[in-house]
């Protein structure tokens, strides 16, 4: 259950979320990791739930040593009123056992919440992509059919491509399509778990490797502002994204010299 970190419960009523899904290469977790340290956004609550991996540390956000010590969890809602934007920073997996109730925590909560429209930042796997994904740019968005009729146009304007539909069984029929997304986690299920729910959702998702997914968190963002106008783009040049403190160890810390 969410947890407000103050006296008061904020009301994310007319607000968007903006949530990453755990999937390959964390790209959903970076962006979201960008977008907080960035617009230097207030932690106002917490989940408490038995449905992630339990994890404590220290601030990743922290700009100076007396902000350094407040703990960061497996689950904060960070929150910034002028812009009406709600961001929940997932840190750990779900448990395989509890993907479920996860989900039916996350509906459930959007709903009671009153969120305009939610985002889920997610990846999926670039070496199971089908031929037709192969072309143009590796980004993807889906819309649920609630957010279709007012942000459909919006998108087409944009240039965006709507994740493709795959053959069920290529090579024998493709007379039946399905949606596929290897590597994404709870992406697939939370979206249709928010379609029959009539929640406005979009998802907006980049093919990718595992590896150094710096690059791929940078250009999710890049497109998610794109729609969403979250910072003002310059005339020249692309947003000046801050990156978080903790990013500095995100490979660990550096050679030791004595090996040399």
């Amino acid at each position: 259950m969410f947890i407000s970190s103050g006296d008061v419960v904020p009301s994310f009523k007319g607000f968007t979320l903006i949530m990453p899904a755990v999937s390959v290469g964390n790209v959903g977790q970076l962006a979201v990791d960008l977008l907080i340290s960035t617009l230097n956004m207030p932690r106002v609550g917490y989940f408490h739930t038995d449905c992630l991996i339990p994890m404590v540390g220290n601030n990743p956000y922290a700009t100076a040593t007396e902000d350094a010590a407040q703990l960061s969890t497996s689950a904060e809602v960070f929150s910034h009123s002028d812009l009406k934007l709600a961001v929940l920073q997932i840190r750990t997996p779900i448990i395989q056992t509890k993907v479920r109730s996860f989900r039916k925590l996350m509906v459930s909560w959007i709903k009671s919440s009153g969120f305009l429209r939610s985002v889920l930042l997610s990846s999926s796997h670039a070496y199971q992509r089908d031929d037709q994904q192969l072309h143009g740019t590796p980004l993807r968005f889906l819309l649920t059919p609630s957010l279709q009729t007012e942000e459909g146009q919006r998108v087409e304007e944009l240039g965006w491509r709507e994740l493709e539909r795959i053959s069920a069984f290529p090579g024998i029929s493709d007379s039946e399509q399905r949606l596929y997304i290897p590597g994404g986690g709870v992406t697939k299920a939370l979206y249709t778990d928010c379609c029959a729910e009539d929640i406005p959702m979009a998802v907006v998702l980049i093919f990718c490797s595992e590896g150094d997914n710096i690059p791929d968190a940078f250009a999710l963002i890049n497109h998610l502002n794109d729609w969403l106008h979250l910072l003002e783009k310059p005339t020249q040049g692309s947003v000046q994204w801050r990156v978080p403190p903790s990013w500095r160890l995100l490979f660990g810390s550096g050679i030791p010299p004595l090996l040399f």
